[in-house]
């Protein structure tokens, strides 16, 4: 936290004096604490501050289903939200593969394991490598993020999104489901929550603050 902070305040004041008009996915860990800082720090508005975390998690999420279906990741679509750690909110009823429903082709017990291995996978691929961290997935999803905005694709992405309202989240960047185009984050797409959902995210957003407190901004 402390040396990744004082990184993150010189990068935004030398971002917002260089590149004031630019779109930011940052993705530094730890990362909801991050993409606040730079927020705070830079003055930036809350469209071109975005966090990189759920577009890495579902595409984890979505690959474990890929796995244990043995179809391809490219037919599988799926959500999560929260904070980007052990607390993350895999929203499994709303998975589906090529549209059909994933709880209605892996057992519940059997999916409640993929949502387990999507919230530590940050940890098993350290783990993995003995010394070092993940950095192919992280990028690729970078990548995703910035072509949805340089091209105005509109691509609803799971990010750290700036929340003012949605979910009953308010001042906090968690992931939630963004709509990403020219104008940065556009919008955010609400749903209604189930009650384990809904304290799911809550547990979240107790980490998410935790985290932020941290920062001291």
């Amino acid at each position: 936290m402390e040396i990744n902070l004082g990184i993150m305040k010189d990068v935004s004041e030398n971002i917002k004096k260089q590149a004031p008009n630019s779109f930011v996915i940052v993705i530094s860990n730890p990362l909801d604490a991050m993409v606040y800082a730079f927020h705070k720090v830079s003055g930036f508005p809350k469209n071109r501050v975005v966090g990189m975390a759920g577009a890495l998690d579902s595409a984890r999420f979505r690959t474990f289903i890929a796995m244990e279906t043995g179809c391809s990741v490219q037919d599988i679509t799926c959500m999560v939200l929260g904070g980007h750690g052990d607390t993350m909110v895999p929203i499994a009823r709303l998975a589906t593969v090529g549209g059909v429903p994933v709880t209605d082709l892996i057992p519940p017990e059997r999916l409640a394991e993929i949502e387990d291995r999507t919230r530590f996978a940050g940890g098993e691929i350290v783990k993995l490598f003995g010394n070092g961290s993940a950095f192919y997935a992280p990028a690729q999803s970078a990548i995703e993020m910035a072509e949805s905005y340089l091209r105005d694709k509109k691509r609803v992405i799971p990010c750290a999104s700036l929340c003012e309202g949605e979910f009953g989240i308010d001042g906090y960047f968690i992931g939630v489901p963004s709509v990403i185009g020219s104008g940065g984050v556009e919008r955010i797409l609400e749903f209604e929550l189930l009650d384990d959902e809904k304290e799911a995210l809550n547990n979240t957003l107790t980490a998410v603050k935790k985290t932020v407190r941290g920062t001291g901004l």
